[in-house]
């Protein structure tokens, strides 16, 4: 081949190369595929904050979940031993949450004082802190439990129609020296102050049933609704007004009479803690608050 053929040649190939080159260069790369968002979950804000001490000095604490500004306050173990399985539960539900933080819609925060009357379960189980199903108790006499260890009804020591001597079923009960005077219940009174929750939910048994709350104005409006989704979703039976006897002083109607909307979710035994039927009581109320629902 002559030299001035290779020169051509070469010459069309080092041509053919820049043009390559040039339209590599003009080709924009692909683009990334976009990454979803992944939601941030908001972690507990509180966990196991102490709000007061009982009488012989143990601990009652509260956890809270969530970030909004819509507080539900639940609680458990208002009357201690006696109804071992409502602390239990309490507890139960904390683990559920922390686990799922993703169920707490973004408007609403969550606490739970899992253990209002640490004396009382102290006195029937032996133990405080963390109670689950097999912690049941031994004996059948858990009666004893009931009270703090000044053998006051703690729930006959608040501020509605409080009277020194009260009544639980058939029996007369020590309702304290004065509304509050038991730092079992000056402890619910400060987390009431504190929070200001839109609803209260109090974990008892052994009535099968949720009732809403009233004092001397009768029933918040805001309760029935409360009542009904926790009753509902709970297959519980929902009574507006206790009239199986006379209560005064318990901690329901005083939140009725600071217009706070309270209900008493009452397990059907006081040995199992219900766990799908109160679960799907506490998504109720979550969805009932949530902003896409009705906000009170």
């Amino acid at each position: 081949m002559r030299r001035s053929n290779v020169l051509i040649v070469a010459g069309v190939v080092a041509l053919i190369a820049m043009a390559l080159a040039y339209l590599f260069l003009r080709t924009e790369p692909k683009k990334p595929e976009p990454v979803a968002q992944v939601p941030v979950i908001a972690a507990p804000k509180t966990q196991n904050i102490v709000i007061g001490k009982s009488v012989e000095g143990r601990d009652i604490t509260e956890s809270t979940f969530g970030t909004g500004s819509t507080h539900l306050l639940f609680v458990g173990g208002m009357h201690g031993g006696y109804e071992w399985n409502s602390v239990a539960l309490a507890y139960k539900m904390m683990d559920h949450i922390a686990a799922h933080p993703e169920m707490i819609p973004s408007n609403v925060s969550v606490t739970i004082v899992p253990n209002a009357n640490p004396d009382g379960v102290f006195k029937v189980l032996g133990k405080v802190g963390r109670i689950v199903e097999s912690d049941a108790p031994k004996t059948t006499d858990q009666a004893s439990g009931r009270f703090n260890a000044n053998k006051v009804d703690l729930n006959r020591n608040f501020d509605c129609n409080w009277q020194a001597t009260s009544t639980w079923q058939d029996k007369k009960v020590s309702a304290g020296t004065a509304p509050f005077s038991e730092p079992e219940s000056q402890a619910i009174r400060a987390v009431v102050d504190s929070l200001h929750p839109s609803a209260v939910v109090f974990w008892h048994s052994k009535a099968n049933a949720v009732y809403a709350s009233e004092c001397n104005d009768g029933i918040v409006p805001r309760t029935l609704d409360v009542m009904k989704a926790y009753a509902t979703a709970a297959k519980y039976k929902s009574v507006q007004s206790f009239d199986a006897y006379k209560v005064t002083g318990d901690a329901e109607g005083w939140l009725a009479s600071i217009r706070i909307p309270a209900i008493t979710v009452e397990l059907s035994t006081h040995e199992s803690v219900e766990w799908e039927r109160n679960l799907a009581g506490l998504e109720a109320l979550l969805a009932l608050f949530d902003t896409a629902g009705v906000t009170p």
